[in-house]
């Protein structure tokens, strides 16, 4: 067992971080280790949005002992997500360098309904549902994530503002009152009342709660005799308890954790909110939660069961994409990109390889929405859909590689900023979209090359293929302009 690969997640909540590290033992993530901060980053957030810097550096503090722990994993079998504080936080985007440097490893913010996912995937996996619909909640830090499915893909996913931290900062951040708890769970019957009416609509046969406010919440009522399950009497009556007292730690929960008491309150008001709303008459606390579905995601990655590569293909069908087209232009960018990339290692031309094959693979969908600036609409619902398997840095990815597949690339320079790779991934497409425009089966000559030094591409190619291809041969000329507007030069060197 010891030789056994080695897996670590990263889960950057908005409450707490968690490092765990397990052995991938056929298929199934076997804990060697867990590491646990209470971090409340959520509870750094001020009224702009703005994360403030005692919680930046409780986090750093936090990522830097992960960052111990993890030295000597490759990169292939690290990833580390980061939830809801990091999606909304307004100064994130200097941050998160920062996170990443103390903790050594890129990390992904995840856009809600691919967290929704992960955590429904742990569930799956670990839970023997026996094909019953499941109704899977897990409220977080700063969100609540809602699933519904009875398989291996959930058929409902939502994320909503509804956070432990955030409701106990907002309405129990003092003395708790009856006024106080009805005012909370009122807000949160509110954003909740979005996705009742759908969820009701299509109904389960088991509710599961995962995570800290779950397990918190069927503690309590479990030492306090009330049941061994989560039902609405139950929390109403904890709930009359922290009143009768005036705090969560004045009420001394048995079965409480010292570290839940400041965030007890805001979770059982949104789990009580979540009852009332959706009718849910008990709920079961289940042990799997985000963690273990990154685990079963970068399993199932390892063994070329990549969700996103099943993402792609349902979007090529759903925005009406011809498959052969893309194929042409994956192919011929997949080559350019080698041709490129001899300097990089290995696992480099790897992650590049995938980037330019999904660009390519999605470069058209925006034509289902127009055909005018195509290219601009595809870079729009790459960044903006939700596209699950998709961290939000890599669909951001996909949506610059495709913009600058035609059209000006002054817009570019911003974005793409001096990483080389990024830079041969817009080559790469540019061009094979360019040679592909007839949309018709190509094969480039012998001995063509694209080469770069410097920022200085250059391709060579037989000057009779030019001469027989006139108007690539003049889209090739144009290019050069292009590239010179961004501080690097294109040229074509003609083969006799």
């Amino acid at each position: 067992m010891s030789n056994l690969p080695m897996l670590a997640s990263v889960d950057l909540g908005s409450n707490s971080f968690r490092l765990q590290i397990c052995q991938n033992h056929q298929g199934h993530p076997q804990v060697i280790e867990n590491i646990k901060h209470m971090v409340r980053l959520a509870g750094g957030l001020d009224n702009d949005k703005m994360l403030d810097e005692a919680s930046r550096r409780r986090a750093l503090e936090c990522l830097a002992q992960f960052g111990e722990r993890l030295r000597g994993f490759s990169p292939e079998n690290v990833r580390a997500v980061a939830t809801n504080t990091f999606r909304v936080a307004k100064n994130i985007a200097e941050f998160l360098p920062q996170a990443e440097a103390a903790l050594g490893f890129p990390i992904e913010v995840i856009a809600g309904r691919e967290e929704a996912r992960l955590i429904y995937t742990g569930v799956v996996h670990t839970f023997s549902s026996n094909g019953r619909k499941m109704l899977v909640m897990d409220i977080g830090g700063g969100s609540t994530e809602f699933i519904l499915g009875s398989s291996l893909q959930p058929t409902h996913t939502e994320s909503l503002p509804l956070g432990c931290v955030t409701y106990s900062m907002r309405y129990f951040d003092g003395k708790i009152s009856a006024k106080n708890v009805q005012a909370a769970v009122t807000a949160a019957r509110a954003e909740i009342q979005r996705i009742s009416k759908i969820y009701k609509r299509q109904g389960w046969e088991i509710a599961l709660g995962t995570s800290g406010s779950a397990k918190s919440i069927a503690a309590v009522i479990a030492a306090q005799g009330l049941g061994n399950k989560i039902t609405l009497p139950a929390m109403v009556r904890i709930f009359e308890q922290i009143v009768d007292a005036g705090s969560v730690k004045k009420a001394k929960l048995e079965g409480l954790k010292p570290e839940r008491i400041e965030v007890f309150a805001g979770g059982l008001a949104v789990m009580q909110a979540a009852f009332e709303e959706l009718d849910i008459e008990e709920m079961a606390f289940n042990e799997a939660a985000l963690r273990d579905g990154v685990f079963y995601d970068m399993i199932g990655r390892n063994l070329d069961e990549d969700l996103r590569d099943q993402t792609t293909a349902q979007f090529q069908q759903r925005y009406h994409v011809s498959r052969n087209q893309a194929e042409r232009v994956a192919k011929l960018a997949g080559y350019f990109l080698y041709s490129l990339a001899q300097n990089a290692t290995v696992q480099e031309l790897e992650y590049w390889s995938h980037y330019v094959r999904w660009a390519a693979l999605l470069h058209e969908v925006g034509i289902d929405i127009a055909h005018t600036a195509y290219h601009k609409h595809t870079a729009y619902i790459l960044a903006q859909a939700d596209m699950p398997g998709f961290s939000r840095q890599e669909q951001e990815l996909l949506a610059q590689i495709t913009l600058g597949q035609r059209g000006d690339l002054k817009k570019m320079a911003e974005t793409l900023g001096n990483e080389p790779m990024r830079w041969h991934a817009v080559m790469a497409l540019r061009l094979a979209v360019l040679f592909c425009r007839a949309r018709l089966p190509i094969e480039l000559p012998p001995h063509t090359q694209l080469k770069e030094k410097s920022g200085a591409y250059a391709l060579t190619i037989a000057q009779s293929w030019l001469e027989h291809n006139p108007l690539t041969a003049a889209a090739l000329q144009a290019e050069s302009e292009q590239w010179s507007k961004v501080g690097r030069s294109f040229s074509v060197q003609m083969q006799a």
